[in-house]
C-alpha cells in the first residue's frame, strides 16, 4: 500500500493555494477571471491562486492599495448576487495631519467597485471625505504582471521561461509585455482616469486634496491583450458594465425560475444559478459550463455534460452548446500522446503556453473513460428536453462514433465492460471522475492494476445504450435501435453477475485488468442508480447503504465509507462530500422509488450552505460527521465556485418532485412528488416546453404535494402521478 503522496506529481494541487480563507473573492467572465484578497489586492505569491488571469495565463500578479504610508481599514467586501460587481468599503486609519492635527479613522470611505468584460477588468475608486476639513489624500497602487500560466500558478516548476519585455510607461498607463517561449506575445495594458501624479515601472502613485463632504473619483482598466489588437476599442468604466449587465440579462431569459417559501433556501438556488450564469461561457457552438474557478476555468467534457445534465430542465441551452461543443472537439485520430482515440469525447482542453508547448498535454486531451457514454446520455436527454430533431440529425454522426468508440477502444481486451488504460505517460492514471493517483484500490489498499472497469462507467454505457436507441427510433433505424436494446441488456446481465457483492450490499467500485472486484464501499455505486443498470431489490439496498452512518456524514454522502481502510475524510477522493455526486445519487435514489433518500440528501446541502460563504456549494468539502451549530470542514484547494457544485440543488430539487419534460409530446410530468418540511411551497415560473410557458406551483400538504398550473402559454399538458 502506497500512502505517500507524491508532491512532484505534474498535476498535484499543492496545499499552499488553498481557497479555504473566506478572504478571498471570484470573478469570471468569458475567458477571464479573477481572484482577489477581500480588500480587493492581489499579492505576489507563488504558487497561488490570486491573480487576474485571460486564455490560462496569469495577466496581473500584483494590484495592491495603499492609503499613504498605511493599509486602510476594511469596513467589507461583498460579491454582488449576480456575481456581476464585487465591491470593497475600506477606510483610513487613524493618523495625524502635517504631524499635528488629528484625523480619526472613518473620515475617508473608499469604495472599489470592480467588474469584467471582454478581457477588461475595470475597477472604480471612489474616496468620500466625510470631515469637516480639506484633507490631503495619497494612495498608491502597486502592480506587476508575471505571466505565470495557470499551471505554474499551481505550483508547476518550468525550467525556462519566456522574456519579459521592457515597462511601457505613459502619463495615464502602463504596458507589461511577455514573449513566450510559444513566441506568442502577452501584454497587460492599465490606463487610469484621470491621470495620476506619477507613473513608474512599479505602478501608480496619486495626490490631491478632497474638500469637506466632497467626492473624488479614479477609474482604472486592465486589459489582457495576447498578441497585436489594433481594432481593439476601449471602453469607459460606464459604457463596459451597460454592455456587461445587458449580455447577463439576455442570457438568463430563457431560464425557468424558481422561487419557495424558504428564504434562505431561495438564497442558495440564487447563488447557484447565478454561479452557473458566471461560470458559462459562449463558443461558437453555444453557451459552455466551464469546470471551476480558478483551476479548471475552461471546457471539461465530464464536468459540462454533468452540469448540462443538472439544468436542463430549467434551460437545455447549455446541453445543446456542450453537444455541439464537444462533437466538434471529437477525436478523429489515434494519438497515445492525448489518449484520443477515433469517437472519444474531449476531456479538457486548455489554452496558455504550457499547453501551446506540450509542456502539459491538456491542449486537447481525452483522459476519461466516461465522457464519451455521457455524451451519448446527454442527447438523449436533450431530445426528449427539447424536441429538437434538427439538431440531433447533425449530431447523429457524432452519436454514432461514440458508439464506435465503446464498442471497439473502450473494451480492448474484450471483457465485456468498458475499461480504461492510459496511454500517455503524462496523462492521467485513474480516467472516471475520482482521477486522484490513489482513488481504486482493493479492500486491502492495495492499488488496482488496470485496465479498469469502473462501476459507474457501466451504468453510463448501459443508459447511454438506451438513449441512442431511442434516437434511432426517431430517426426512423428500427434495426439499429433494437441491437443497442439487446446489447444494454446484455450489459445489465454481465454487470450484476460480476459487480454485485452481498457482503457490501452493493456493487464493487471497479474491477481490475484481471476482472476482480475491488470490494471497497463507495459512492460510485450510487451513480449505478442513476443508469438504471441496477436491479430493482439490489438498487434498493445500495441507496439503504449509502444513507448509512458509515457514509452519510450529516452534510451528505462521503465517497467512501468510514469503515475502508483508505477513508481519510480530509482526502480529494477517499472521504469527503461532493455536491454533484451527492445529486447523481440522490437522482438515482428518485428513480428507484426512494425518495426520502432525495430528501436526506436535498436537506443535508442546503443545511451545508447556511454555514457557507455566499451560499455557494464548493466544490467538495471535508467528510468530517457533523457536529452539532458547526459548519462543514472545508477543503483547502476546492474550487468555488464549481460547476457542477453549482447545479446539484437543482438537480436534487428535480428528483424530489420527480419532475420530467417531454417536449415531443408537449408533456411536463410530476411522478409522486415530495418536497421536505422545509419547504412548503415550490414556485417554477418560465418553464418553456417548445414554444408554450408555464407557470406551476407546488405546495406540500401532510402526506402529498399538489401541484397548480398558475399560468399556461401554449399546448402543453401538465400531469401529476400520486
Amino acid at each position: 500500500m502506497n500512502d505517500v503522496i507524491r508532491w512532484n506529481d505534474q498535476y498535484y494541487i499543492r496545499a499552499s493555494s488553498a481557497l479555504a480563507d473566506d478572504r478571498t473573492q471570484v470573478l469570471k467572465q468569458g475567458e477571464t477571471f479573477a481572484v482577489f484578497d477581500r480588500y480587493g489586492d492581489i499579492h505576489e505569491v507563488l504558487p497561488g491562486p490570486q491573480g487576474l488571469y485571460h486564455e490560462g495565463t496569469r495577466f496581473l500578479s500584483r494590484f495592491e492599495l495603499s492609503l499613504g504610508l498605511h493599509k486602510p481599514m476594511l469596513l467589507s467586501a461583498s460579491v454582488k448576487e449576480d456575481n456581476a460587481l464585487f465591491t470593497v468599503d475600506i477606510t483610513n486609519t487613524d493618523f495625524t495631519l502635517n504631524g499635528k492635527r488629528p484625523v480619526t479613522r472613518g473620515t475617508l470611505h473608499i469604495c472599489r467597485t470592480r467588474f469584467l468584460w471582454q478581457g477588461t477588468c475595470h475597477e472604480r475608486i471612489c474616496v468620500q471625505n466625510y470631515g469637516m476639513i480639506k484633507l490631503p489624500l495619497s494612495f498608491t497602487l502597486t502592480i506587476d504582471a508575471d505571466f505565470a500560466d495557470l499551471f505554474e500558478a499551481r505550483g508547476h516548476h518550468r525550467p525556462r521561461r519566456g522574456r519579459r519585455l521592457t515597462t511601457v510607461r505613459s502619463k495615464n498607463g502602463l504596458v507589461f509585455g511577455y514573449t513566450g517561449l510559444d513566441r506568442t506575445i502577452r501584454r497587460t495594458r492599465i490606463r487610469c482616469s484621470p491621470a495620476p501624479k506619477q507613473v513608474t515601472s512599479k505602478g501608480f502613485s496619486i495626490d490631491t486634496t478632497i474638500p469637506p463632504h466632497t467626492s473624488k473619483v479614479w477609474e482604472i482598466a486592465i486589459s489582457c491583450e495576447i498578441e497585436p489588437q489594433p481594432n481593439r476599442v476601449f471602453l469607459s468604466y460606464d459604457r463596459a458594465q451597460h454592455e456587461a449587465n445587458r449580455a447577463l440579462q439576455k442570457s438568463k431569459t430563457l431560464d425557468a425560475h424558481v422561487y419557495t417559501s424558504n428564504e434562505q433556501f431561495n438564497d442558495w438556488l440564487n447563488r447557484s444559478i447565478a454561479d452557473l450564469h458566471m461560470l458559462i461561457s459562449e463558443t461558437p457552438h453555444g453557451p459552455y459550463p466551464y469546470a471551476g474557478v480558478p483551476w479548471f476555468s475552461v471546457p471539461f467534457g465530464r464536468d459540462g455534460i454533468i452540469t448540462a445534465l443538472q439544468m436542463l430542465w430549467m434551460n437545455p441551452a447549455p446541453a445543446r452548446g456542450v453537444l455541439g461543443y464537444l462533437a466538434a472537439t471529437q477525436a478523429t485520430e489515434e494519438r497515445p500522446e492525448q489518449d484520443a482515440e477515433v469517437g472519444k469525447i474531449l476531456h479538457e482542453t486548455r489554452q496558455g503556453e504550457m499547453a501551446a508547448l506540450g509542456e502539459v498535454p491538456f491542449g486537447k486531451y481525452y483522459g476519461s473513460v466516461d465522457a464519451t457514454p455521457l455524451f451519448i446520455l446527454l442527447a438523449g436527454a436533450y431530445y426528449e428536453r427539447s424536441g429538437d430533431l434538427r439538431f440531433i440529425k447533425s449530431l447523429w454522426p457524432h452519436i454514432q462514433r461514440a458508439l464506435h468508440w465503446i464498442d471497439r477502444y473502450g473494451d480492448p481486451t474484450g471483457s465485456g465492460f468498458t475499461t480504461y488504460a492510459r496511454q500517455s505517460p503524462s496523462g492521467l492514471v485513474h480516467q472516471g471522475w475520482k482521477d486522484s493517483h490513489d482513488s481504486i484500490f482493493h479492500a486491502d489498499g492495495t492499488a488496482a492494476e488496470g485496465p479498469i472497469a469502473l462501476c459507474e462507467v457501466q451504468a453510463y454505457v448501459y443508459r447511454a445504450k438506451r438513449a441512442a436507441a431511442d434516437l434511432a427510433g426517431v430517426l426512423g433505424e428500427v434495426d439499429h435501435a433494437a441491437a443497442l436494446i439487446s446489447e444494454a441488456d446484455s450489459l445489465r446481465v454481465r454487470f450484476e453477475r460480476a459487480f454485485w457483492c452481498e457482503e457490501l450490499n452493493s456493487y464493487a467500485l471497479a474491477l481490475d485488468g484481471r476482472g476482480r472486484p475491488c470490494r471497497v464501499r463507495a459512492s460510485n455505486a450510487g451513480h449505478c442508480l442513476y443508469g438504471g443498470i441496477a436491479g430493482k431489490e439490489r438498487g434498493g439496498r445500495t441507496a439503504g447503504a449509502l444513507l448509512r452512518e458509515e457514509f452519510f456524514s450529516g452534510w451528505g454522502i462521503r465517497t467512501l465509507a468510514t469503515s475502508e481502510v483508505r477513508y481519510n475524510p480530509m482526502s480529494y477522493h477517499n472521504g469527503s462530500v461532493w455536491p454533484h455526486d451527492n445529486a447523481i445519487i440522490a437522482a438515482g435514489m428518485a428513480a428507484y422509488g426512494d425518495k426520502q433518500g432525495a430528501i436526506k440528501v436535498l436537506a443535508g446541502l442546503f443545511d451545508a450552505s447556511l454555514f457557507l460563504d455566499l451560499h455557494r456549494q464548493p466544490e467538495l468539502f471535508c467528510g468530517f460527521s457533523r457536529r452539532p451549530g458547526e459548519s462543514p470542514t472545508l477543503y483547502p484547494t476546492a474550487c468555488s465556485p464549481q460547476a457542477w457544485a453549482a447545479g446539484a440543488g437543482f438537480q436534487v430539487l428535480q428528483a424530489c418532485l420527480g419532475l420530467q419534460i417531454n417536449a415531443p409530446q408537449r408533456l411536463v410530468s410530476f411522478d409522486r412528488p415530495v418536497l421536505p418540511p422545509f419547504l412548503e411551497r415550490v414556485e417554477i415560473r418560465n418553464l418553456s416546453v417548445g414554444t408554450a410557458r408555464l407557470d406551476l406551483v407546488l405546495d406540500r400538504h401532510e402526506s402529498e404535494v399538489a401541484v397548480r398550473v398558475a399560468r399556461r402559454v401554449g399546448d402543453v399538458e401538465v400531469v401529476l402521478t400520486v
